[in-house]
């Protein structure tokens, strides 16, 4: 079989790609830079972009499975395509945000009523999130200065976002699933830059600053760190829900959210990488 993987440079796209290469499929990757995607060998990398369709046309040719990154933009043709093509299943990113009803994924009704095979991951927030934000802190000094030091979440390990989106791809029995992804425990902002210390083998400080400090320091990062400092400490709300009035979105119950959900285990079999093993797996980037 012969695997289409969209996205394939992003955080979750190239575990894709090494968990289908150590399944032994044959990988087709989409790019839209093919020189700078640093693939494994073995990869067939190949030009193309989602929000060009027209383009992608020879990506599809002898391919049956496809892996979709959430582009809204033009998804219908995408998915037309794909179908045109042969692709004969198809799963596709998402978000655990839809699982609880903030809002809707046009990707997902897009593959729905394709009339192939589907299965939807929905993962909720990525232990990788925070590491261009507490990254350079980490480097720098061995310390995090940030927000929210005793509220709790549950992120997931893009690993497992992979390890389900490949289980979906190459087995049967995921035709039809939804798969809500978190970690298997709700864990802290400090207790996160603790496991991160442990895996360093050296003392991370967690020094609590105000929002507003928080967005300084971020914004004095630069790049990614200065461009999501908004919304990562509340700054602007996210728009999830149907728009209610003054305040713009009706109240949505996020505490769901908040607790695990089982789709890594449903999915694979296995309990859901917890966030210590994470940090293990990212030492490099924190030293």
């Amino acid at each position: 079989m012969k695997v289409l993987v969209t996205g394939a440079t992003g955080v979750v796209g190239r575990q894709v790609v090494a968990q289908l290469l150590a399944a032994g499929a044959e990988v087709r990757a989409v790019t839209r830079d093919p020189a700078k995607a640093g693939l494994p060998a073995g990869v067939e990398v190949v030009a193309g972009d989602l929000t060009d369709p027209a383009g992608l046309a020879p990506a599809f040719e002898g391919v049956d499975r496809m892996y979709l990154f959430p582009v809204e933009e033009a998804v219908d043709e995408v998915v037309a395509l794909a179908v045109a093509a042969g692709v004969r299943r198809i799963v596709d990113l998402s978000a655990a945000s839809v699982t609880v009803g903030l809002h809707v994924n046009p990707v997902e009704a897009a593959v729905e009523k394709s009339g192939v095979a589907w299965t939807h991951v929905r993962p909720g927030s990525f232990m990788a999130n925070m590491l261009p934000i507490w990254g350079p802190m980490i480097r720098a000094g061995r310390e995090v200065r940030y927000p929210f030091a005793d509220e709790a979440s549950v992120p997931v390990h893009e690993a497992d976002i992979a390890a389900v989106a490949v289980a979906a791809l190459l087995e049967d029995g995921h035709d039809g699933k939804i798969y809500t992804l978190t970690g298997p425990a709700a864990i802290t902002t400090r207790e996160q830059v603790a496991a991160i210390g442990a895996a360093l083998g050296e003392e991370v400080a967690y020094v609590e600053v105000s929002r507003e400090e928080a967005r300084e320091i971020l914004r004095a990062q630069g790049g990614f760190a200065a461009g999501a400092a908004d919304l990562l400490l509340g700054f602007v709300d996210y728009g999830g829900g149907e728009p209610t009035g003054a305040d713009g979105y009706a109240e949505q119950d996020w505490s769901a959210l908040l607790r695990p959900w089982p789709g890594v285990p449903d999915a694979t079999g296995r309990p859901a990488r917890d966030f210590a093993a994470w940090a293990r797996d990212h030492v490099a980037d924190f030293r």
